[in-house]
């Protein structure tokens, strides 16, 4: 198969598969694909299975393989023996598959998920079609997808306005998602609509290509000025609006003032197939009309 990489001679069956993005494996999963290994969410720790596929994963053996903010651990891979290996998405698992790609090819054959596919919708089908020719199984999936938007679109009331969708792990640095990306599309189909927030103002994003931007605390309250705010722990964090709403300079955002501040799970910022349907899970929740 043709990649940005060059020319990629994938196996028709492949039975070793490691996975360098914790982001991407759910898509091997739900495909039943053999993941005998993978990298964490976060760099440096250990690894947990997510609740969407645990059961899966336990059936694999999947195994973690420790990386770092420096790069992944070539020796591992190596040990893990792949006779596949999906890497790349978006963020730093992208930045060190394109670093180590001469490496990790000599290791098996590599595919690299463009960081400019930004949706689940993407993401699944550039592997289930592209790499592993698995096209009516992601048909499938898409469909059962549309079919649940219709009904939660149908069942929720929006709130009038735009959004934004605030991200941060302290409260001394936060992140907007630069709209058209990510989270902000998958609720774009649902009736919301995102504030060109990052077109009005002048700051770069977070590191070349993210899909976050960084204002200071000083201009907050100017800069996120949509009427709802979406709250999203960055990474794994454990926070959210209760943690923000009484203290400077969140008090003065106008979504915090209104009370049109809502938290979602960290894990809906950058969603796989299985995190956006219970995201829509969650929004009827919070949006449904009485």
């Amino acid at each position: 198969m043709a990649t940005e990489q060059g020319d990629i001679e994938v196996p028709s069956d492949p039975e070793r598969i490691v996975v360098l993005n914790y982001a991407l494996a759910g898509y091997l999963f739900n495909l039943d694909e053999p993941v005998v290994a993978m990298t964490p969410e976060v760099t440096d720790s250990e690894g947990e299975y997510a609740e969407f596929w645990k059961d899966e994963a336990e059936a694999a053996n999947t195994e973690f393989l420790p990386w770092s903010d420096d790069g992944f651990d070539l020796e591992a891979v190596v040990a893990a023996d792949p006779d596949l290996i999906i890497a790349g998405g978006i963020g730093f698992p992208l930045k060190h598959a394109t670093d180590s790609f001469d490496r990790l090819a000599e290791i098996a054959p590599t595919v690299v998920v463009s960081g400019e596919k930004q949706t689940w919708q993407e993401q699944f089908s550039f592997l289930a079609d592209d790499v592993l020719g698995k096209q009516d199984e992601y048909e499938e999936f898409e469909s059962d997808y549309e079919d649940r938007v219709a009904e939660v679109k149908e069942n929720i009331e929006v709130p009038e306005g735009e959004i934004s969708i605030l991200s941060l792990d302290d409260p001394k640095t936060p992140y907007i998602l630069i709209e058209g990306e990510s989270l902000s599309s998958a609720l774009e189909p649902l009736g919301f609509t995102t504030a060109p927030l990052f077109a009005e103002n002048d700051i770069e994003p977070y590191t070349p290509g993210g899909d976050l931007f960084s204002p200071s605390l000083e201009v907050l309250p100017e800069v996120l000025r949509s009427e709802t705010v979406f709250v999203v722990g960055f990474n794994n964090a454990d926070i959210g609006v209760d943690d923000l709403e009484n203290a400077s300079p969140y008090d003065r955002v106008p979504a915090f003032e209104s009370g049109q501040a809502y938290d979602l799970p960290y894990w809906s910022m950058r969603g796989d197939y299985d995190e956006a349907m219970a995201l829509l899970d969650i929004i009827e929740d919070q949006f449904g009309r009485n």
